[in-house]
Parts: C-alpha cells; structure tokens; sequence
C-alpha cells in the first residue's frame, strides 16, 4: 500500500515521486504491448465521437439513444409501420399510434434539440394496413410460416397503392447563394 502523503507536499510532486519509484523498481519494464504503438486512431478522425461510439457500445446502449429526439420519434414511427401486421388486434394498432402521437405532440409543445418536423402517425392508415396483412394471411395461411418482409419468397407482395412514396432526400442548402453557407 502507498504511503500517506506528507502535508508540505503538493498532489502533483507527490504522484510524480510514486511513479518515479515505480519505474525504479521495474513496475512498468514488462508490460503487455510495451514499445508497441497504441491503435487509438478513430474512423472518422475525431476522436471524441470515437470515445463515445466505443463508450457506447462497451455500455450496451443502443445507437438510436444518442439520436436527437425528433430523429428517434421518426425511427419509432417506421417500426411502427413496419411492426403493425404483426400485431394481435386493430385496437392494439390504435392504441400503438396514439401512444406514438401523445409522446411526438409533447415533443413538439417544447421542442428540445434541432428543429425537425416530426409528422404523426395516421391511425386509420395503420389499421388499414392491419386489415389487409390480416386479410392476406386469411386467403394465404402458407404465407405466415414464410420470412416476412415486402420481396420475401413467399411472403406478402406489397400493394404499390398502399405504400406510401418513398422519401425524398433532401439536400440542406444553407441560406447563402449556391449551397456554399457553413462550408
């Protein structure tokens, strides 16, 4: 056990001293990787975003919880699209999507982060689509053993009417002429 540290001595003096007599007693000579050199460098090259990437997934917190929260009420809307056949009842459905809508207005009353619109999750849509997915596995009961998914060998084929439009990128132009503000 280390010694006390003597009242007339400062914190940095003394910690200096006890790694000095360390390395005089060889406490440090036959480390694992010594000489090597350390493989820090990070992806992207910051290295704070690398902390907490590596921070995050040593700790098991998921990617979408360091989303900003617009950006993951959006992801909980997509699951809930995509989750909605799969669900035991209609009320189920709705009750899903109001949840959904309650929490996305709250966000929206005070919202905290940068300025996204989040856009609520039409209740009829959803259980209209549970209609159909019910519909579907009625007149095709084979199609429940089989992978789910739109594309899936023998899973439901998606009905381009029902689907809505794929998204459209958008590309952040800033505020000055030719796209060049913030660069």
């Amino acid at each position: 056990m280390a010694e006390r540290k003597p009242r007339d001595m400062s914190f940095g003096s003394w910690i200096d001293q006890q790694v000095a007599d360390a390395e005089r007693r060889g406490v440090f000579a036959n480390l694992p990787g010594a000489g090597k050199p350390l493989d820090i460098r990070p992806e992207g090259g910051d290295y704070g975003q690398a902390w907490v990437r590596d921070y995050a997934r040593r700790e098991g917190v998921p990617p979408e919880e360091l989303l900003p929260a617009p950006l993951r009420l959006r992801r909980e809307a997509e699951r809930l699209a995509g989750a909605v056949p799969e669900m035991g009842s209609e009320r189920e459905v709705r009750e899903a999507a109001g949840e959904l809508n309650r929490r996305i207005l709250d966000w929206r009353r005070i919202p905290v982060g940068p300025p996204v619109f989040v856009r609520l999750v039409d209740a009829d849509e959803m259980a209209r689509r549970w209609r159909a997915a019910q519909a579907a596995r009625r007149q095709n009961p084979a199609a429940q053993a089989a992978p789910d998914g739109p594309g899936a060998p023998g899973g439901p084929v998606p009905d381009p009417r029902r689907e809505p439009p794929p998204a459209r990128r958008r590309r952040w132009r800033g505020r000055g002429r030719g796209g060049t503000a913030g660069a």
